[in-house]
């Protein structure tokens, strides 16, 4: 299968929602309980807030199948936080992430930002980190009552 690195659209929300939930859904538990997935899952089901994030300034950049449809994608804010990047559970596992993460600091450089930072899940650290993210430390903290984790990262853009 082949794939496009384009921009978002506003007809890809819904998509995205739905590839948000299902990466968390049947991709999460290899590295989170349950609970854990339960309350991570919370709220991805929005397809507005995609909207809202691109209308706010946010970059939101797609990897689309052939048939046009998100298999993945990233969204990066104007202070250079990568605050998603999600993959297809169909489509995990093929190099999207590594792509959209390079893409992501190339345009970072585009737009003079000099560093770009994340909060990594466990699932993602090891492309953050193949795409050249230094691991900060290890951040615990609690969802509704439900103790979970992620790792800040971050990489210097010269």
């Amino acid at each position: 299968m082949s794939y496009i690195l384009r921009p978002f659209e506003s007809g890809d929300a819904r998509a995205i929602a739905r590839l948000t939930l299902d990466a968390v859904l049947k991709i999460g538990p290899q590295a989170y309980s349950a609970d854990q997935v339960r309350v991570w899952s919370k709220g991805h089901h929005k397809a507005e807030r995609f909207l809202h994030r691109a209308d706010s300034g946010h970059l939101i950049y797609v990897m689309a199948d052939e048939t046009n449809q998100p298999a993945a994608y990233a969204l990066l804010e104007p202070d250079g936080h990568l605050d998603m990047l999600y993959c297809s559970p169909t489509h995990a596992g093929k190099g999207l992430a590594i792509t959209l993460l390079k893409h992501a600091g190339n345009e970072a450089r585009r737009f003079k930002i000099t560093k770009l930072y994340t909060e990594a899940s466990e699932l993602a650290q090891p492309a953050f980190a193949k795409a050249g993210y230094a691991t900060l430390h290890r951040s615990d903290f609690e969802v509704d009552g439900v103790a979970i984790h992620n790792y800040a990262m971050e990489k210097p853009l010269i």
